[in-house]
């Protein structure tokens, strides 16, 4: 039933929780007890008067009868009903069990948005753990430190007539050592209470700049709207000025490069005919390139710099990049599907797929397992990333695009099931996996 249709359920919910009669209710509003009981049932709608009398005599808002539960519960209820496709829960009557059992259903929509935030969590810890260099580098440290320190109390315990002078330096080692692994320690457990962030203590370059386009928003408006003749230099000088997130000079070159590009691409499809093409037409990269004369991954690209409140009917979108290599260069991440920040992405991607098809661009409904059943377009194309010259192979660059797919047609069509990476993927047979998942058996 179409949420906004439930007042009569509310009534009746509020008028049985006040263990209050039918026929005491139509006779305290002056209407009959048949006319009160097509009411309760939906079956005749009500407003105006009535309304407000009938809330006054419940103790309740006209607003709360009215209008029932929010639609951020009713959004998530539905949500959660979706991850599992072999519930049998009716989708239909998300808003009259939210309207019936608030309190269940409240319940109901923070577990869900819990089980969210814990998957969230554990891809974030897991891929942390698994790849990080800065987290390898200082556990290496602890246990240097933790082997000096049991060494030098061996010789002291075993060694029996050591001098005075050298039993005093072995005790300045110990101390020494002792103090370095205190404070190596406390940074590790500061670092681990952090590292559920998916931008606390950037440890590279690479994600030094993913930081910086995070606090951008993947969108500058400074550089829309200048001309061709425009290369923008001040303005990049002034955003790489006060970018907190770039610590190093090979930060800052790759955030250099990648505000020239934005800027060159920025005069070449402004951003305002991107905004005015999604209004009318599905984001569609491909067509987008082809209307406009540009090539397909700027088509992309300025896709998904569209700010959400621009971005029209399928709101904001993702994109992610790789080199030939597989390694990923670029993430705007997109909710409902998670990029990995250190370790390898999952090998079905249509992104890899792209790399073995140069040229050729691909569609496919995508969704990925063990998350909420989201689905998503995903086109990706793989393309010369430098100029092509003669008697010289062009080196590639692969790129993906994720629109949501919002009609319910698109999200019960069958999607290619895919994952973040093998080692969070639940998936229990695939023939591309590298190593086992830790949630094999359910973690």
């Amino acid at each position: 039933m179409p949420q906004g249709q439930l007042t009569g359920t509310r009534i009746r919910e509020k008028r049985i929780a006040k263990r209050v009669r039918q026929a005491d209710l139509a006779l305290r509003v002056g209407i009959s007890a048949s006319y009160l009981n097509l009411i309760e049932h939906n079956k005749r709608r009500i407003g105006g008067k009535l309304l407000v009398a009938i809330a006054a005599e419940l103790g309740a808002e006209p607003a709360a009868l009215s209008e029932g539960a929010e639609a951020a519960l009713i959004s998530s209820l539905r949500a959660a009903r979706v991850a599992f496709k072999g519930s049998s829960a009716d989708l239909e009557r998300t808003e009259e069990f939210a309207g019936r059992f608030p309190g269940w259903a409240d319940v109901l929509a923070r577990a869900h948005d819990r089980v969210g935030q814990l998957e969230h969590t554990v891809e974030t810890l897991t891929d942390r753990l698994t790849h990080d260099p800065h987290l390898a580098a200082t556990l290496h440290d602890v246990i240097s430190m933790v082997t000096a320190i049991r060494s030098t109390a061996g010789i002291l315990a075993e060694t029996r007539g050591l001098e005075p002078e050298w039993r005093d330096r072995f005790h300045r080692n110990i101390n020494e050592d002792a103090e370095r692994l205190a404070q190596r320690s406390q940074a590790l457990v500061a670092y681990l209470d952090g590292a559920g962030e998916s931008t606390a203590d950037v440890a590279a370059p690479q994600d030094e700049l993913d930081s910086f386009l995070a606090a951008l928003d993947w969108h500058v408006p400074a550089l829309e709207g200048l001309k061709p003749k425009d290369v923008a230099q001040d303005i990049i000088a002034q955003i790489l000025a006060q970018a907190q997130p770039l610590q190093s000079e090979a930060g800052r070159f790759l955030a250099r490069e990648w505000l020239q590009s934005y800027a060159l691409e920025a005069a070449e499809l402004p951003l305002q005919q991107v905004q005015d093409w999604v209004q009318d037409n599905a984001p569609d990269p491909v067509q987008l390139a082809a209307h406009f004369g540009v090539s397909v991954p700027v088509a992309m690209r300025r896709l998904a710099a569209l700010p959400e409140a621009q971005a029209g009917p399928h709101g904001a979108m993702g994109m992610v990049s790789c080199d030939a290599s597989g390694t990923l260069v670029f993430r705007k991440p997109l909710e409902g599907f998670a990029l990995p920040r250190f370790g390898a992405a999952c090998p079905l991607w249509p992104l890899f797929a792209a790399l073995s098809q140069p040229h050729v661009p691909l569609r496919r409904l995508v969704r990925q397992v063990g998350r909420d059943a989201q689905q998503f377009w995903a086109f990706a194309l793989a393309a010369p990333a430098t100029s092509v010259g003669y008697n010289t192979p062009p080196v590639f660059q692969a790129h993906m695009l994720l629109v949501p797919a919002l009609s319910q047609a698109e999200q019960n069509a069958k999607a290619q099931d895919m994952g973040v990476s093998c080692r969070i993927c639940p998936a229990s047979r695939c023939a591309v996996r590298r190593e086992p998942s830790i949630l094999a058996d359910g973690f």
